[in-house]
């Protein structure tokens, strides 16, 4: 394939110089001189490991060769990536105005071309940047329409610096957003030897995929050097903790609990939690990062509370009570400090749990839930049909088979269903649906 790249900084001179070697006719384009006399002599205008030889075998094979020439290089490739920087404003937003002179470079340059062009942005974007800021850009720089004259798609990187080239042959996964499917496919023939697994997904789930990964990579460097400040002031060595912590692929390094829903509750995470925090105090420690999760965790369950009162109705069915499913366990459980919110504001309220009944309620189970909600007696209700029937909001927590059944059965066209666990598609009820999270 014919490529051009804008911006041959760390993003772009690292895939110009791997799109190279697998055969691709690469282009580099760069307003800075020295960048491009660098490169043409074969060498990296970055400290990285590999790349220079990469760069050397590129020009010295013809497959690689560079210009200030916007115009000269879309008209001579199939396809542009833009992998310009995004650097940060003062207030935490992105600069976009390098995005923005390139893709009204290309703009102007499409509009002499006559063929169909692919425009992708490899440059870290937040989503809607693609469709709000560089497609208007485009499309009146170049006089065209989107998926007629010229394509849009968003490819973004996942390269380390200082392991950029082995990144760039063994990533975490390849992601494509764009308009067209057609497109995407051409993106992916770009990565054909790259063994990675592919998703081609829409182009604002493309871009906020990068950020969550670099969110949860800051997120764990925080967590571990927390851990860690609490474990030296306790005399422990927080390598040897957190060696086995890792050891652990089921709970701790996996899946499980990276799926958005409800908050947490029960009996262990709250109050370890707050033990830890203490702890830390006591130690004269600030750590912000854990000391921010059950603020975090409450102002779910109050946003779910604000979102019952923005509706304007009285009557409120709700499933699940205990902290989670396939248990009665009430402790510090969020559906009980939801129920608690609502019932508080006056709201008339109807609760089915299978796995809680009043009458085998006993002991700190039945302590807990008599405090919190003195008439528990009355609003929990074993028919899971009655709650159906009587609700104007129906709010799903946790579903058991028959609760499942009886919201599908009798649920009405002119009631709010607010899913806080995605247990049903839209498609399949006749109310108005809101999920939590999506």
């Amino acid at each position: 394939m014919r490529v051009s790249i804008f911006g041959l900084g760390y993003v772009g001179a690292v895939s110009a110089a791997c799109l190279a070697r697998e055969g691709h006719q690469v282009i580099g384009v760069d307003v800075d001189t020295h960048k491009l006399e660098l490169i043409r002599q074969g060498k990296a205008p970055i400290v990285e490991k590999d790349l220079e030889p990469l760069l050397q075998q590129a020009v010295q094979a013809g497959q690689l060769t560079v210009t200030d020439d916007a115009t000269e290089a879309v008209h001579h490739s199939d396809l542009s990536l833009i992998c310009v920087g995004t650097p940060s404003k003062e207030n935490g937003d992105l600069r976009t105005d390098y995005l923005e002179r390139v893709a009204k470079q290309i703009g102007e340059a499409l509009a002499t071309k006559p063929d169909y062009h692919l425009v992708v942005i490899r440059s870290t974007i937040l989503p809607g940047t693609a469709e709000e800021i560089v497609l208007p850009i485009l499309e009146e720089a170049s006089g065209k329409r989107v998926n007629e004259g010229f394509g849009l798609a968003v490819n973004p990187e996942f390269l380390r610096e200082g392991a950029a080239i082995a990144d760039f042959y063994d990533p975490p996964f390849t992601i494509i957003g764009a308009l067209r499917h057609a497109d995407a496919k051409q993106v992916a023939a770009l990565y054909k030897n790259v063994k990675a697994p592919l998703f081609l997904v829409s182009i604002r789930t493309a871009e906020m995929i990068k950020y969550a990964c670099n969110a949860f990579h800051a997120l764990k460097i925080a967590f571990a050097n927390e851990l860690g400040m609490l474990c030296k002031a306790e005399g422990i060595d927080s390598h040897e903790v957190m060696r086995v912590f890792c050891a652990d692929t089921k709970l701790n390094l996996s899946c499980k609990y990276l799926t958005p829903g409800f908050a947490f509750g029960g009996s262990c995470l709250p109050k370890d939690l707050r033990a830890l925090t203490y702890r830390a105090r006591a130690n004269d420690l600030q750590l912000p990062v854990l000391e921010a999760v059950l603020p975090s965790n409450q102002y779910l369950i109050h946003e779910v509370a604000r979102t019952v009162v923005r509706l304007r109705k009285r009557k409120v069915g709700l499933f699940g009570l205990s902290f989670k499913p396939g248990t009665d366990d009430l402790r510090e459980s969020p559906y009980v400090a939801l129920a608690e919110q609502l019932i508080g504001k006056g709201y008339r309220l109807l609760i089915h749990d299978p796995n809680v009944s009043y009458a085998a309620l006993y002991g700190s189970n039945k302590a807990f839930i008599e405090r919190e909600i003195p008439h528990i007696r009355e609003i929990l209700c074993e028919d899971a049909s009655k709650v159906v029937q009587h609700a104007e909001v129906l709010i799903i927590g946790h579903l058991c088979a028959k609760g499942r059944e009886a919201i599908l059965a009798d649920h009405r066209a002119d009631q709010i269903i607010i899913d806080l666990a995605r247990a049903f598609q839209p498609s399949e009820l006749r109310g108005h649906y809101v999920g939590l999270h999506w």
